[in-house]
């Protein structure tokens, strides 16, 4: 059995792309004892739907194991540790994010980074000579696009946020991802030196906003109330609070002055709002050379 100090003088482990068991094992097996039916990506989803409904606090090969109908020793044929799973399951799901690559039919991964833009990807090469042409699309579409595939995965898995600034993020959909980010933030018109602070301002912000709304969104869930309903019944609890009322009015009026008749439609004018704040940065900041 290997001990503690064995462990402790091993390499750290970096990703599972690099180092954890390659795609194809255990698809092809001569082992007797092989669940059928088992695969990687099986397993890969399953993980998705157990993460979604429990979160990643709750989530064990123990856990998995049962729900697949298998024993937690036969998934350690197809990933090495418990964070490789979690790694290959925040992989999966970054291929719901549509890029634009996808609309102009382009595949090729130039400009990759290392990390997603949770964190941050990696340098890209200087930008191209007519950022608003290069690829028959304006860029302030597409960023807006991406910024709200990323916003929308954000809420639609909350676990997704408390992972990806965990792991390296060079997964295969992960990098088209980046590499589609890095596309647009080159053809903005910004110098080399100024797209990475840009990329990092606008989805930065996306990661922020969207945390916190797959956050509200799941406290609603559990609470049993639809968006609405706790957000009346939080500003409610808090108006009878003589200790809030002060600051409570003066946000009050800034939601009035926002408009929209429903959480979700605030919400939206918010995101909006910030994601063009933003994108008339880039803009100015262009403009100045």
């Amino acid at each position: 059995m290997e001990s503690a100090a064995d462990k402790a003088n091993q390499p750290r482990r970096t990703s599972v792309w690099l180092e954890g068991k390659p795609a194809a094992r255990g698809r092809k097996s001569e082992r007797s004892d092989h669940p059928t039916g088992l695969g990687r990506d099986r397993i890969i989803s399953v993980s998705v739907r157990l993460l979604d409904a429990e979160g990643p606090e709750k989530f064990s090969m123990r856990r998995l194991a049962a729900e697949l109908g298998v024993t937690a020793m036969s998934l350690y044929w197809y990933v090495d540790t418990k964070d490789d799973l979690l790694e290959l399951a925040l992989d999966s799901v970054f291929s719901e994010i549509g890029t634009a690559d996808d609309e102009h039919g382009t595949t090729d991964g130039e400009g990759a980074g290392t990390e997603g833009p949770g964190s941050e990807p990696g340098s890209d090469p200087d930008p191209d000579p007519d950022p608003d042409t290069d690829s028959g699309s304006d860029w302030r579409d597409d960023l807006r696009a991406l910024a709200g595939s990323y916003r929308a995965l954000l809420v639609r898995h909350p676990w997704v946020s408390a992972l990806v600034g965990k792991f390296l993020n060079v997964g295969p959909h992960s990098m088209e991802f980046s590499a589609a980010v890095l596309r647009v933030m080159r053809r903005t018109g910004l110098p080399a030196h100024g797209q990475m602070g840009a990329l990092a301002s606008v989805f930065q912000f996306v990661y922020g906003f969207g945390t916190i709304e797959g956050h509200f969104v799941q406290r609603c869930a559990d609470a049993g109330m639809t968006q609405d309903q706790y957000y009346r019944h939080a500003m409610g609890r808090m108006s009878e609070q003589r200790e809030y009322q002060g600051r409570f009015e003066q946000a009050e009026e800034m939601m009035e002055a926002r408009g929209g008749d429903t959480v979700e439609e605030m919400r939206e004018r918010d995101f909006t709002f910030a994601l063009e704040l933003l994108i008339a940065g880039i803009e100015a900041m262009r403009a100045r050379g």
